[in-house]
């Protein structure tokens, strides 16, 4: 019994036990900021939008060129804010800053400065949101909950800063997407994260409009290197044309380049994979030293590319491989980013119960994703297959061709619906509507719509029947997530 006590009381102690449990407080948050706090507080979380506001969040009042986060105010401290970060005095507990964005980058720089977490950041451009959750999931599991994440896609000049604000001091592992549209974008953003493994997922023709070619999409995602810390990795893809590009900058940047793909030179290399029982794969993989067999719940291809960057981001944050085969295994489906779900059939099916597949791709597409996404589709098992396709973005003068070149992956894929929405896809529907097309072999149906309501009913026109698979996809401002919301409820 006594043998127990000194065990007990000769817990190891370690440095994280000093640390505060609260996310910030008054003085520690003023002092970042550079501002003047009214009252002593402490917060448990960071939030910009009053309507997602937790209580205990401190809620900054950013202003932009046409919202003034101070008239949500009251908003946000009916919903339990702790305290607002404000460019004027105000009738709550508050700091007040002379810019309230320039403060938000500020605690964001004092909770980067402050914490001892290994930092990953991930960006590409297919793939981003998908690695950083699966990497994160290991990292989570592995630390016992002692990973941090950025939410959602916030990758952009608002979304670091605040994924950065919220990391908590004891945080041992932090992971965060970057993302652009112009060169230049990540460069800003990677010197805030100042990550210790660097990714890149892919590179594909994705905001081709704002950049000009996929060389100059290389360079833009290679910016993420320059804020490596001293003797950090970067993680590439093997495959990809770009691969020496990429490698080239990360080296300049004084980085350890791991790449990852089916290349001879790459550092984590697949050997083999199968079909798994459940719809994912079964994957082998080289990692020089080691070799690991493990599952992915995730259908496709892609994911299995995907899975090899986890690996090597984890192996180099010094995570759990082990771990990580786990939380490939157990991972869902993201929602816009390859959910599956079950919806009721129009036809009820034989039993009156009939259920049709619904793959929810709706948050993001671009040419390379398109393709991978249709291929998956054509592996799937149903009756008949049908492909919700909404328009891709920021593609330019590239863009007609790129919508046309669809025809051949729907064909592959033994498409027999196509619902076709948005302006950009005129030239996917008029190369559909040619009566000899060579790619195509047979005609495939479609339908032309210009929102997703038209695409709603375009689909209840056909009738969705029991057995049936069907993808939505599309860029996330033409609003196909309206449609899979709809479809979703009306299974409730």
């Amino acid at each position: 019994m006594m043998a127990a006590v000194a065990r007990i009381l000769e817990w190891p102690v370690e440095i994280a036990d000093d640390l505060p449990l609260a996310l910030w407080d008054a003085i520690a948050i003023a002092r970042a900021v550079k501002g003047v706090a009214n009252a002593d507080f402490q917060v448990s979380g960071v939030e910009i939008d009053s309507r997602d506001v937790m209580p205990g969040d401190l809620f900054f009042a950013l202003k932009g060129e046409s919202m003034d986060g101070h008239r949500f105010l009251e908003a946000a401290f009916a919903k339990g804010a702790a305290a607002a970060v404000v460019d004027r005095p105000v009738d709550y507990p508050h700091i007040l800053v002379n810019d309230t964005t320039a403060a938000l980058e500020a605690l964001a720089k004092a909770a980067r400065a402050r914490s001892s977490a290994k930092v990953i950041g991930v960006t590409g451009s297919v793939g981003k949101t998908g690695v950083k959750e699966a990497i994160f999931a290991a990292l989570d599991r592995s630390s016992r909950g002692a990973a941090h994440r950025s939410v959602k896609s916030y990758n952009n000049h608002v979304g670091v800063p605040l994924s950065l604000a919220r990391m908590p001091s004891r945080s041992r592992f932090g992971i965060f997407e970057m993302g652009m549209n112009h060169s230049g974008e990540i460069a800003a953003l990677t010197r805030q994260v100042r990550p210790h493994v660097a990714v890149v997922t892919t590179i594909a023709p994705a905001h081709i409009e704002m950049l000009g070619s996929e060389e100059a999409i290389a360079d833009a995602k290679g910016e993420i290197f320059e804020g490596l810390e001293e003797g950090g990795v970067a993680v590439i893809p093997a495959d990809s044309p770009h691969y020496e590009r990429l490698k080239a900058k990360a080296e300049a940047c004084g980085a350890k380049v791991i790449g990852f793909g089916r290349a001879a030179h790459a550092q984590v290399r697949l050997l083999d994979t199968i079909a798994a029982a459940n719809g994912g794969s079964l994957v082998t993989a080289d990692l020089g030293d080691r070799r690991l067999c493990y599952t992915i719940a995730e259908p496709g291809e892609h994911w299995v590319m995907n899975s090899l960057a986890v690996m090597a981001a984890v192996r180099a944050a010094g995570g759990d491989l082990g771990a990580a085969g786990v939380a490939l295994a157990d991972m869902p489906g993201l929602a816009g980013r390859g959910a599956r779900l079950e919806i009721a059939a129009q036809d009820g099916g034989p039993d009156g119960r009939g259920k049709a597949l619904l793959i929810d791709e709706s948050y993001n597409a671009n040419p390379a994703s398109m393709r991978a996404t249709l291929a998956q589709l054509g592996k799937t098992v149903a009756r008949r297959r049908i492909a919700v396709l909404g328009s891709m973005k920021e593609l330019g003068e590239h863009g007609p061709a790129f919508h046309a070149a669809l025809a051949e992956p729907l064909a592959e894929a033994h498409v027999d619906y196509a619902v076709l929405v948005g302006d950009e896809m005129r030239a996917l529907a008029d190369e559909l509507g040619k009566s000899e097309n060579a790619a195509l072999g047979k005609a495939i149906a479609f339908a032309h719509c210009q929102n997703p309501a038209e695409a709603g009913q375009a689909l209840a026109d056909f009738g969705v029947e029991s057995g049936d698979a069907i993808l939505v996809k599309g860029s996330n401002s033409v609003g196909l997530g309206a449609l899979v919301k709809a479809l979703a409820a009306k299974d409730a």
